[in-house]
């Protein structure tokens, strides 16, 4: 069956549901909170806003625009949630004409603050075509950025006030200031001023994103990059980038380049695409698959092909009882480390073909013959299946990253267990025999959603694939539902870490890179909102597609 598959950054800590971001601050007037379970949202205050937001109400404040004497001071109504996407999780609101861009206005940021926020600065004021300053005093019409302090709020949080003319943005992260102006943004983007008031805001989940296949087809890195910006203005922060697999291999290579593919990137173009996916909060995970889905790489080596007893080759596959495949596979992890910065390496380990023989042992003596002389008279080819991922895992752990593999390259059962830090990356319902998620969840694994019922852009929709909606990710599924449309308890919402939506290339040439780009649009903006704020939205889908096609 054809594969349908297929940083967050280190000092993201995980977070359960932000919680400690969104406790109401006793000196805002008519700010209300109540006590939740642990893992869930703070009782929301009274709301007004349509979005999924919640509002307190708030007293009169004076007016902040200049009258004539003896003119009566304007009133203004208790200001409503902004409209973003994603939402923002709580809204105090005030009275007051809120704050737009002016000429004479400058994004500010504190000059202790300088080192770690001028890019968010610099970004903000391109963007909203004023001026940037680096000092510690502010005026009428600035929007001020700046850190809080260490363990002020969860991370990715922040805090925005619009009073007296001004916007004040803090967070105790870079991040969390980030995606501060990133609401800023949305809010102004029509014309309409920032509504007056505090927004609180933070992540529902730590990792958020989309995965691309570039190695069935290739993208371009302007292609790339759009959807890096487009990602960042929905909060994501993770793009995953599988550039290995049978049908070619997509990046530049200094110690294997007879099995590089064309046309593929540069390291150049890859050090770019990362470089800006750092100052956009967004890690790169990248990913070689083994020791299925090697056929590129195989093309070059053919003694390292897996072949069954009758001698015939198994696609894909990479004869893992020969220790030269791993020598081969782990050069080109030990290449591309440095080449990718982020905290998470994929490693694949799905789909291995032998392992969907009646009975693998008969038909792969060698690797049943190895499996036994590394794991005793009782191993199967699944141990030794799984000793070549906790290697791997071991080669990307020395270098400093978390590991993370596919969901069917776990096993049960047998002799060798995967080493428990590898993250799993949930996709499979379609397939026949994968274990389904609560086995993962049971064993204490930290899981992440790819859900191949919702959140699989197949090109060409084979084998019963259909391209997914935004209407029915928004409407329909939550991180919970890992497999297929059932969730899973609730109560292992805190071992689910987030989700990705991802683009396989099946059929490559089913639709163009501007198709791609369109059809996934929606599908992003649903699943951003769904792991920003796990509860269900305010905003029904013909609002929430509106506002997602006005911004």
């Amino acid at each position: 069956m054809m594969r349908q598959k297929k940083q967050y950054v280190r000092n993201h800590a995980i977070a359960t549901a932000t919680v400690a971001s969104l406790v109401c601050l006793a000196a805002v007037p008519g700010c209300t909170s109540g006590s939740a379970a642990p893992g869930q949202p703070p009782a929301p205050a009274p709301a007004t806003s349509a979005n999924s937001a919640t509002t307190a109400s708030s007293p009169a404040v004076p007016a902040t625009s200049a009258t004539p004497a003896g003119t009566p001071s304007p009133t203004f109504p208790l200001s409503t949630a902004p409209r973003t996407v994603p939402a923002v999780r709580e809204h105090v609101p005030a009275r007051g004409p809120g704050w737009r861009p002016a000429p004479e206005a400058r994004v500010v940021v504190p000059p202790g603050d300088s080192a770690a926020l001028a890019d968010e600065g610099k970004l903000l004021a391109g963007e909203l075509r004023i001026g940037y300053a680096e000092s510690d005093e502010t005026r009428r019409g600035d929007v001020e950025l700046a850190l809080g302090a260490k363990g002020s709020g969860a991370p990715e949080s922040y805090t925005m006030t619009v009073r007296d003319g001004q916007v004040h943005i803090t967070g105790p992260d870079q991040a969390g200031v980030f995606y501060g102006t990133r609401t800023l943004k949305q809010e102004v983007s029509g014309g309409a001023p920032a509504p007056e008031g505090t927004v609180r805001d933070a992540p529902a989940k730590p990792q958020r994103g989309l995965n691309l296949d570039i190695a069935r087809k290739h993208f371009t890195p302007d292609w790339i990059e759009d959807r890096l910006r487009e990602m960042a203005d929905l909060k994501m922060n993770q793009l995953g980038l599988h550039f290995s697999d049978d049908q070619a291999f997509r990046i530049e290579s200094d110690t294997h380049p007879e099995i590089v593919s064309t046309p593929h990137l540069s390291k150049a173009q890859v050090r770019r695409i990362t470089g800006l996916a750092a100052r956009l909060h967004i890690a790169v995970i990248p990913e070689i698959d083994s020791p299925g889905h090697l056929g590129a790489v195989l093309r070059a080596y053919p003694g390292l092909q897996l072949r069954d007893v009758q001698g015939r080759e198994v696609k894909g596959a990479v004869d893992i009882a020969n220790p030269a495949g791993a020598k081969l596979v782990d050069e080109l992890l030990r290449e591309y480390l440095p080449l990718f910065p982020g905290a998470i390496w994929n490693l694949g380990a799905d789909e291995y073909q032998a392992l969907v023989y009646k009975d693998p042992q008969a038909s792969f003596p060698q690797l049943a013959t190895a499996a036994r002389q590394r794991y005793g008279p009782t191993a199967r080819v699944q141990d030794l299946a799984t000793g070549w991922l906790n290697d791997r895992a071991g080669v990307v752990r020395s270098a400093g990253r978390d590991p993370a593999a596919w969901n069917d390259g776990f096993f049960t059962g047998g002799v060798a267990q995967p080493a428990k830090d590898i993250q799993v990356e949930y996709w499979t319902g379609k397939e026949g025999g994968a274990r389904p998620p609560l086995e993962y969840l049971r064993e204490g694994r930290d899981v992440v959603n790819l859900n191949d019922e919702y959140l699989y852009y197949v090109l060409g929709q084979p084998n019963q694939f259909t391209y997914p909606t935004g209407r029915r990710i928004y409407e329909q599924w939550t991180p919970l539902v890992l497999r297929g449309t059932t969730p899973v308890p609730a109560r292992y919402e805190d071992r689910i870490l987030g989700a990705r939506l991802a683009v396989w290339c099946d059929l490559a040439g089913a639709q163009t890179q501007a198709q791609v780009a369109a059809g996934i649009r929606l599908p992003l903006a649903a699943l951003s909102q769904k792991v920003w704020d796990s509860r269900t939205p305010a905003l029904d889908w013909p609002a929430f597609k509106a506002l997602a096609d006005r911004l």
